[in-house]
């Protein structure tokens, strides 16, 4: 495996080394590290040759052209995403182009994965896999597909870090723990995150992963009502009773676009007697926000109402429009979008050379007609 993982000074280096292609304000600081505001995500796609190829392809180019955060989950494409990016990674490293210590790698584990393909009794292969050889037990599998239980993580963690050929994750995340909230009461549920923060927290200690998280979809955006919701302060208190006030529950991700814009514009997080948006949460408690989903599964890539070309100036397409709103955004810190081809990388990686827009000029989208 790769030694090695994203540090303060590999990741300021990358940013110097792009020179005038990128703007100053392309990068963010979090941790010390110096990471882009533009991410590479490896969601979409069959689970093919050819699709493997396209990832590998576009992760290489994303990272010569000013992309060091590359997300994945073991899930993606049945491990095929995160295979990509392993070889991707070694290929760059053996030819020189960039240094482990450069660039951010992200990965999410929660939700069971086939390997390379799907089989054809799924049953039959999480029993074979995961319950018979004692990794899961039939009570802690929710849906016939998400598990949270240390002795699963761990190895769902090891899978990965062999997947990405690399010894250290940089940021691991817990894949939409809010879904276990359709099968169990909110104190099991609890109970289920602070053993599987204490696991991540002897992951970071053994130099498996250096910081974790949430990556979800509903579970931060929801009315705090509803069955599925997340509370942020209550999670950090649990990684807090885990580890103290240096826990590494440091990252979450959620969806955040023109059209999902809940983030930024739905106060529904409480921090002490307020009540804030999860991104002001997020910046209060000191968590790095990440972004899926900034053009929608490419729905928000083309017929964009014109004011967006006029507060968002600089840019030649819709999708460029719609990640530079994300991007703009306060509070967010990278903005992922899925890439499976080096002509998608090349279009979405010109943002970089454009600062994000300031408030006075972004602002102007959320004022009253």
């Amino acid at each position: 495996m790769i030694d090695g993982f994203a540090t303060p000074e590999g990741t300021a280096a990358y940013a110097r080394s792009l020179g005038a292609s990128a703007v100053p304000d392309h990068f963010r600081r979090f941790a010390d590290l110096t990471l882009s505001s533009l991410g590479i995500g490896t969601y979409l796609g069959d689970a093919d040759a050819v699709t493997d190829r396209g990832y590998t392809d576009a992760v290489s180019q994303a990272i010569r052209l000013g992309v060091n955060v590359v997300d994945s989950a073991i899930n993606y494409r049945h491990q095929r995403s995160e295979r990509s990016i392993g070889a991707a990674f070694k290929s760059l490293l053996a030819a020189g182009v960039v240094a482990r210590d450069q660039v951010l790698v992200a990965t999410k584990g929660g939700f069971i994965p086939y390997d390379g393909e799907a089989p054809a009794n799924a049953g039959a292969y999480i029993a074979r896999t995961y319950v018979r050889p004692g990794i899961i037990r039939p009570e802690e599998l929710v849906g016939n597909s998400h598990c949270m239980a240390p002795r699963y993580l761990a190895d769902q963690l090891e899978r990965s870090r062999r997947n990405l050929d690399v010894g250290t994750i940089d940021v691991y995340y817990l894949h939409n723990p809010e879904f276990q909230l359709s099968a169990v009461d909110r104190p099991t549920f609890l109970a289920r995150m602070q053993a599987a923060f204490e696991f991540l927290e002897r992951a970071v200690a053994d130099g498996q992963i250096r910081l974790y998280g949430t990556a979800t979809w509903t579970g931060y955006r929801q009315s705090p009502s509803a069955g599925g919701f997340l509370s942020l302060s209550e999670l950090a208190g649990l990684a807090t009773r885990v580890a103290g006030s240096a826990h590494h529950f440091r990252v979450i991700q959620l969806p955040y676009n023109l059209a999902m814009s809940e983030a930024f514009t739905q106060p529904n997080q409480s921090i002490g007697r307020e009540t804030v948006t999860v991104l002001e949460a997020a910046r209060r408690l000191d968590i790095y926000t990440m972004t899926s989903a900034p053009i929608y599964q490419g729905q928000l890539a083309r017929a964009l109402p014109p004011v967006l070309a006029r507060v968002l100036p600089g840019l030649t397409t819709d999708a460029q429009r719609a990640l530079q709103f994300v991007r703009s955004t306060p509070g967010v810190g990278t903005a992922l979008v899925g890439m499976r081809q080096a002509g998608h990388v090349e279009e979405n990686a010109r943002v970089a050379a454009v600062a994000p827009a300031p408030w006075e000029q972004f602002g102007q989208l959320f004022q009253k007609a």
